[in-house]
C-alpha cells in the first residue's frame, strides 16, 4: 500500500487564525483602550440597587424639602428699595461744594437696599420688615416668575419691625402664603428659610428651631424664635417655615461676629406679625401703650443704696410731665419690680409688657421706694407720635 503525502498551504492557517481573532474581538464583553497590561475600568451604572431603610428615610426627607420649596417659593418675593436722605456736609464741601447745599448745611444721598417678603393674599398685600422699607420711598417687588411691580407702603411699625406693602397684580398671579401658628413651635422643629440673601433670590436654607420665647434682645417686647438655619442680609422680611411649608416667623436679624451667618438667627413669631399687619391694614399705624417713664438697669451701687436683694427690676431715671407715670405719682429712683402681676427682671421686659398692654386699662404696679415695697396702679396711654 502506497501512501501519498499532501502538502499544506501555510496561508490557510493564517486565514483561520485571523478569523478566530476577529470573532473573539466582536464577542468579547470588555473592550480595552490603551495599554493592555493595565486592568480595565469596569463601571456599573444601572442604579437599580435597593436602598437601605436609612437611605429610604433620607430620600423621603429630601422629597419633603423639595415639596416645601415648590409649594412656598411662589409666595416669597424680593424687594428692591430706593430712597434719599439728607447727610451733613463734609468740611471740604463747605468751601468747594454746591452753593445750594452749603446754604442748607447738608446734601442728599441716594440709598438702595434689598430684602424679602411674603405674599399675604391675592389682593396684593406683602409683609416684610420695617427696616427693609425705612427711609425709602420707592419699592419694587419681584415675584419668582421674574414679574416686577411697584409697591405702595400701607404702613410700618418700627417697634415690631413689621411693614405692609401692596402691589397691583393681575388676578391669579399671586400665590398667598400658608400661615401657621407660632404658639405651636417647639425647640427641635425643622426651620426653613427662603429669601434673597445678599441678593441671591429664592435661596433655600434648612436648620432647626434652636430656642423659642427668646426675649430681652431689644425693647420691642417681642420673644423671638431662634434658628440655626442660615440667614444673611437680604433674608430680612422673608419667611421662616415649618416642614409643612407654613410660615411660623418673619426673619428679622442675626447675631454675628463676622457679619455673615453664624447660625444664630431670629424671627418674629407669625402670630405677633399677623396681628400687627392687620392693624396696619386698617389704620396705617399701630397704637402702642406708653407710661412716659425712662428706665434703666439696676447696678451694684443701686443694690447697696436702695437695699435691694438682687438686680431684678428697672430703676426709673426719667419721668415726662403729664405722662401716666407722672399722674401715678412715680418718682425718680423708684425701682419697678412688678407690672400687672408679672415680675420684672430687666428694663427690656418692662418696656415689652408696657408696649403690649391695653391702652386705657389700669394695671397694678409694685415698686421699691426708700427700701419699702409699695403697691400702686397706673393707666397706660397711647404713645405720642
Amino acid at each position: 500500500m502506497s501512501m501519498t503525502e499532501k502538502k499544506t498551504n501555510p496561508l490557510r492557517y493564517l486565514a483561520v487564525a485571523f478569523s478566530f481573532l476577529l470573532l473573539g474581538t466582536f464577542l468579547s464583553p470588555i473592550h480595552t483602550c490603551g495599554n493592555s497590561s493595565e486592568n480595565p475600568l469596569q463601571l456599573k451604572a444601572d442604579g437599580g440597587e435597593k436602598l437601605s431603610p436609612s437611605q429610604t428615610q433620607a430620600v423621603a426627607l429630601e422629597d419633603a424639602f423639595q415639596e416645601v420649596f415648590d409649594k412656598v417659593s411662589p409666595s416669597v418675593v424680593s424687594i428692591a428699595t430706593e430712597g434719599t436722605v439728607n447727610v451733613p456736609l463734609h468740611p471740604f464741601e463747605y468751601f468747594f461744594g454746591n452753593p445750594q447745599n452749603q446754604r442748607k448745611g447738608s446734601r442728599q444721598q441716594k440709598l438702595s437696599g434689598l430684602g424679602s417678603g411674603i405674599v399675604l393674599n391675592e389682593d396684593g398685600y406683602i409683609m416684610t420688615n420695617h427696616h427693609v422699607v425705612q427711609n425709602m420711598d420707592k419699592f419694587t417687588v419681584k415675584l419668582k416668575n421674574k414679574s416686577e411691580y411697584e409697591a405702595k407702603l400701607i404702613g410700618s411699625d418700627p417697634t415690631a419691625d413689621i411693614a405692609l406693602l401692596k402691589i397691583s397684580a393681575p388676578k391669579g398671579t399671586l400665590v398667598p402664603s400658608l400661615i401657621g401658628d407660632s404658639s405651636k413651635v417647639r425647640v427641635g422643629n425643622w426651620a426653613i428659610a427662603i429669601g434673597a440673601p445678599l441678593g441671591l433670590e429664592q435661596s433655600f436654607t434648612v436648620g432647626v428651631v434652636s430656642a423659642i420665647q427668646r426675649g430681652g434682645l431689644d425693647r420691642s417686647g417681642l420673644a423671638y424664635i431662634q434658628t440655626d438655619a442660615a440667614i444673611n442680609q437680604g433674608n430680612s422680611g422673608g419667611p421662616l417655615l415649618n416642614i409643612r411649608g407654613e410660615v411660623i416667623g418673619i426673619n428679622r436679624m442675626i447675631v454675628s461676629q463676622s457679619g455673615g451667618s453664624d447660625g444664630i438667627g431670629f424671627a418674629i413669631p407669625i402670630n405677633e406679625a399677623r396681628r400687627v399687619v392687620e392693624e396696619l391694614k386698617v389704620n396705617g399705624v399701630v397704637a402702642r401703650a406708653w407710661i412716659g417713664a425712662g428706665v434703666d438697669y439696676i447696678t451694684d451701687r443701686d443694690i447697696a443704696q436702695f437695699g435691694l436683694k438682687n438686680n431684678q427690676g428697672a430703676v426709673v431715671h426719667q419721668i415726662y410731665k403729664g405722662s401716666p407715670a407722672n399722674k401715678a405719682g412715680l418718682q425718680l429712683m423708684d425701682v419697678i419690680i412688678e407690672f400687672d402681676g408679672k415680675p420684672i427682671r430687666t428694663p427690656d421686659e418692662l418696656v415689652g409688657l408696657i408696649v403690649n398692654s391695653k391702652i386705657g386699662k389700669r394695671v397694678e404696679l409694685k415698686i421699691i421706694r426708700n427700701k419699702n415695697e409699695i403697691l400702686t396702679s397706673i393707666t397706660p396711654e397711647k404713645k405720642p407720635n
